[in-house]
């Protein structure tokens, strides 16, 4: 069922791919011969359906080019936002040549999935400097989360809060939030006053903004030079797009 289903598509994908041609040749032929040339398309790759594999994988190839290039663009007129947005946490060298910003949820088991390869990049690689993008997706515990970290830097915990919380497995509600502010050293009152003000609010209204404008619709997402990242890549490849955003 799925195998003729995809045939269908690929007939439909070729014959698509002829009509401008045969569009600009209605005047020539008649409706009988138009059905017969799409009837020649159709039997052909019932002889060879090599090529549906070939039309469709071109197809992709396509879509996946233009999404690239839409991508780098966005980047590009986004790059203060990404990298000079004074609301966004630092990591890692704060004069580093080099920018990686994130994109993450501390709800988000592949944010957490990779973060040993972020702190483990940043200890070997002294001129890489992280920036993080709070974007909590997965629901109103993310949002606490969020609002909790973003607040913690007004008493200058926001690293060690921000590792409690990403390291911590399994439920990450209201109540161990603020536990693990406490652990952190954090003045809870002054937490919850702080998490209620209108630069806490702005910030992650601004990154969901970013994030929509660059077509991120999921966590983890890295932008490391002009290339978007998506997911939880290992250490290697951070590093081989870390080499190729310093070669330019």
């Amino acid at each position: 069922m799925i195998a003729r289903l995809w045939f269908r598509l690929a007939v439909a994908l070729l014959t698509t791919m002829a009509a401008p041609a045969l569009s600009r040749a209605d005047d020539a032929i008649s409706p009988a011969q138009r059905e017969g040339i799409e009837k020649i398309i159709h039997d052909y790759i019932l002889k060879h359906p090599e090529v549906m594999i070939e039309a469709l994988q071109s197809a992709e190839d396509r879509d996946r080019a233009s999404a690239e290039a839409r991508s780098r663009q966005a980047v590009a007129a986004r790059r203060s936002e990404l990298q000079g947005d004074t609301t966004s946490p630092i990591a890692g060298n704060p004069k580093g040549d080099l920018t990686i910003v994130e994109f993450f949820d501390y709800r988000c088991p592949y944010c957490k999935q990779v973060e040993p390869a972020i702190n483990a990049l940043l200890r070997e690689d002294g001129r890489v400097r992280l920036v993080y993008k709070e974007f909590p997706v997965l629901g109103p515990d993310s949002v606490y989360a969020s609002r909790a970290a973003l607040a913690s830097r007004k008493q200058g915990k926001y690293t060690k809060f921000h590792d409690a919380m990403i390291a911590t497995k399994g439920a990450l509600d209201t109540a161990v939030v603020l536990q693990l502010a406490a652990g952190a050293g954090l003045d809870i009152d002054r937490l919850k006053a702080d998490m209620t003000s209108p630069d806490v609010e702005g910030a992650i209204k601004q990154n969901f903004a970013l994030a929509q404008a660059l077509e991120i619709r999921g966590t983890p997402a890295f932008v490391i030079g002009d290339e978007m990242v998506p997911g939880a890549v290992d250490i290697a490849t951070l590093r081989q797009k870390i080499a190729a955003a310093r070669k330019g």
